[in-house]
């Protein structure tokens, strides 16, 4: 009976990690989706528009332009702060095309609540910048979305932080990894303060560098945990594409 356990414990520490993983949390007396994903394997994509340059706005509308070409979404989450008709207020780059350029200043609201960064993915790996230091890079992004503020920067929570705050929202984000390979973003099923997300990321999920992407607005489409959420429409989305036989 041991040696049946010790081999199936070995067998389990042995298997590979789920490209993508959706699972709902508790941390900190607060609860939380969070869904990783592993860059090096998985299909991240941001979305905006169609063909025909009509935003797509729902993650349905998606699902749809994607099954054409026997696609689908297996994840997706809004992917930053938007004007009125949808188009982004900061950097944007989908497949290699630059909508909107990089804003460097400071300005009203999160946005502008600087140090803000930008989410940049690029072939197996996808990276949090704060923006001056993207900027500065040179990097050249497949897909990137300006958002703002940073939650975690080089391993510290962003400096206007409180941590008696009583601004509370809904709120969701994404961390990465050093390496560029682990991708998470989570989404708040409760109103938390920017203190606190920003303590998920850096002290829960470990990550040095994580950016806000929006707040009451946030939606998620995780299929793997029963939510698709619907509602107004969105600007930019950030999301898994995978086969249909996936």
């Amino acid at each position: 009976m041991i040696r049946a356990l010790l081999v199936l414990l070995a067998a389990l520490s042995a298997a590979p990690l789920a490209a993508l993983d959706c699972t709902d949390i508790a941390y900190d007396g607060n609860r939380y989706t969070v869904c990783e994903v592993d860059a090096a394997t998985e299909q991240l994509r941001l979305f905006l528009r169609d063909d025909s340059g009509k935003i797509y706005g729902q993650f349905s509308a998606i699902d749809k332009a994607l099954a054409r070409d026997g696609q689908k979404l297996t994840f997706a989450t809004n992917a930053g702060m938007y004007h009125a008709d949808r188009s982004p207020v900061g950097l944007y780059i989908e497949d290699q095309q630059q909508q909107m350029r990089l804003i460097p200043n400071a300005g009203p609201g999160n946005f502008g609540l600087l140090p803000n960064g930008v989410f940049c993915i690029r072939k197996t790996r996808a990276d949090v910048f704060e923006s001056l230091a993207f900027r500065d890079s040179g990097t050249n992004c497949t897909d990137a979305t300006q958002s703002g503020p940073m939650l975690v920067i080089d391993g510290e929570l962003h400096p206007r932080f409180l941590v008696d705050s009583t601004s509370r929202y809904i709120r969701n984000g994404v961390g990465t990894s050093t390496d560029g390979k682990r991708v998470v973003f989570a989404i708040s099923r409760n109103a938390v303060t920017f203190h606190q997300f920003g303590r998920l990321f850096r002290n829960h999920l470990q990550l040095p560098s994580a950016l806000y992407f929006d707040g009451n607005i946030s939606r998620l489409h995780a299929p793997s945990v029963g939510r698709s959420d619907n509602g107004f429409m969105m600007g930019p989305v950030v999301g898994v594409v995978a086969g249909m036989d996936n």
